[in-house]
C-alpha cells in the first residue's frame, strides 16, 4: 500500500504562494490515491474567494482556525492518522510568538515529520532563531528548496545538518500550451502584489525602452496580497499606476487584478517574451514565480535575490542590481534582441528535474526513508 500523507499548511481557496505550493505537492505526491489529507491553516481574516482544485487533490480533513487558542491539539491529532506529516513553514501562518505554536504540533506527532522551510533569514531576531532551531530539532527531516537556504541554515543556526535535504520548488508543465503570436514584445510579472515587489523599478526600466519598436507591453498580473489589502488597501497598486502615468508608460502597462488559476497562468506565461522579477528583497531564497518561468523556458530578468543568483547562474536569464532601472532596461533590451531565446532556454537550469512529478518523487523517497528508519524501533516495542 502507498504511504499516506498529512499536509499542514494554508490551502486553496486561500490565495497565497504557500497554499498553491502545498496543493501542487499534495496532488503530485499522492497521485490520486486515497487516504491522504490536508490540515488547513485558516486565519480569521481570510476572505479568499473560491478557486477550483484538481479533483485528485487530497481533501481537507481538519481546519485549524489560527485565531482560536489551543488549535494545535486537534491539528496534531488529525496529522497522526497518516503515515507521514508534511508541514509547510513560513513566517506569519502559525499563531504564537514567531509562529511558536507549530512546536507543540511537532512534539505531539507519532509519525515522521518533514518540515519544508520557505524562508531562512540571515538576520533573525532571537525569538525567530530559537523557534526555527527548535523546529529543526523536533522534525525528522527538513527540506530547503535551494542550496543557498541550506547554507544559511547551517551557518546562522544551531541545527543538525544531517536532517537537511535540498529539494527544489516544483514547476508546472506549460508545454501543452502553444506560444501565442503577438505584434509587441510581452513582458510579465505575476504574483500577489505589495510593497517589496519592486514593480516601480520595472516601470522605470520600461521608460528607458521608449526607443524600442514595437514598444514592449508590460503585464502586471495578480491581486494585492490579502494582508496588504487589509492593512493598506490598494495604495501600492494605485501608486504604481500614478508612477506609470508620470513616466509616460501607462499605455504600455496592463494590470490584471486577479488570482490566476493554473490554466490562465499557463497561457500568460507562454505569451511572455521575458519575465521580470524586480524584487527588493535580499533575503528571498525561494520564488515560485522564478521556478515557473525557468521551467517554462521563458527568459528571466531578475534582481540579485538569492534564489535568482543560484538558479540563473546556468544561463536562463540575466541578473541586475537591486533598484537599478537602467541596468534592468539594458538586460530587457538584450533579451528582446535575441529571437528564439525561449526555445533555447527550455533545457537549461534543470528542465524536467524541476517539474512537479520529479520533485514529488524526491519527497516520496525521503518519506520512505523516514518510515523505514522507524520500523525497527516499532518492532522492538512488540512484546515477545
Amino acid at each position: 500500500m502507498p504511504a499516506t500523507y498529512g499536509f499542514l499548511s494554508t490551502y486553496p481557496p486561500t490565495q497565497c504562494g504557500l497554499a498553491t505550493f502545498n496543493a501542487a505537492l499534495a496532488v503530485h505526491l499522492t497521485e490520486g490515491s486515497a487516504g491522504s489529507g490536508v490540515v488547513r491553516l485558516l486565519a480569521g481574516d481570510d476572505t479568499s474567494g473560491g478557486i477550483a482544485l484538481d479533483r485528485a487533490a487530497p481533501r481537507v480533513v481538519h481546519t485549524w482556525n489560527t485565531d482560536r487558542p489551543g488549535g494545535w491539539v486537534a491539528a496534531a491529532t488529525a496529522l497522526n492518522r497518516f503515515d507521514v506529516a508534511i508541514l509547510q513553514h513560513e513566517y506569519g501562518i502559525y499563531p504564537g510568538d514567531a509562529g511558536g505554536e507549530v512546536l507543540p504540533v511537532l512534539r505531539a506527532l507519532r509519525v515522521p515529520a518533514i518540515v519544508v522551510l520557505h524562508t531562512v533569514l540571515t538576520h533573525p531576531d532571537p525569538l525567530q532563531r530559537n523557534v526555527l532551531e527548535q523546529i529543526v530539532a523536533a522534525a525528522d527531516a527538513v527540506v530547503t528548496m535551494t542550496d543557498t537556504a541550506r547554507q544559511r541554515l547551517t551557518t546562522f543556526y544551531d541545527v543538525n545538518p544531517r536532517k537537511i535535504t535540498v529539494i527544489p520548488h516544483g514547476a508546472g508543465s506549460h508545454t501543452g500550451i502553444p506560444r501565442e503570436d503577438h505584434d509587441q514584445p510581452q513582458l510579465l510579472t505575476w504574483g500577489l502584489l505589495g510593497p517589496g515587489k519592486g514593480i516601480e523599478w520595472a516601470l522605470r526600466a520600461l521608460a528607458f525602452l521608449g526607443d524600442v519598436r514595437p514598444r514592449p507591453v508590460y503585464t502586471v498580473a495578480g491581486r494585492t496580497h490579502p494582508k496588504v489589502l487589509e492593512q493598506q488597501g490598494d495604495v501600492y497598486r494605485d501608486s504604481l499606476k500614478e508612477l506609470a502615468a508620470e513616466l509616460g508608460v501607462d499605455d504600455c502597462v496592463q494590470w490584471a487584478d486577479t488570482y490566476l488559476d493554473p490554466a490562465e497562468l499557463s497561457r500568460l506565461i507562454r505569451s511572455a517574451d521575458a519575465v521580470v522579477l524586480p524584487y527588493d528583497s535580499t533575503e528571498q531564497v525561494t520564488s515560485g514565480v522564478l521556478i515557473e518561468a525557468v521551467g517554462a523556458g521563458i527568459p528571466v530578468v531578475a534582481t540579485e535575490f538569492p534564489h535568482a543568483v543560484e538558479l540563473l547562474a546556468d544561463g536562463p536569464g540575466l541578473l541586475v542590481p537591486h533598484q537599478d532601472p537602467e541596468a534592468m532596461a539594458i538586460a530587457i533590451r538584450h533579451v528582446l534582441a535575441e529571437p528564439g531565446l525561449p526555445g533555447r532556454l527550455a533545457g537549461l537550469a534543470g528542465g524536467p528535474t524541476l517539474r512537479w512529478p520529479a520533485v514529488a518523487a524526491r519527497y516520496q523517497a525521503l518519506a520512505a526513508r523516514l518510515i523505514a528508519g522507524r520500523r525497527p524501533l516499532a518492532a522492538a516495542t512488540i512484546p515477545a
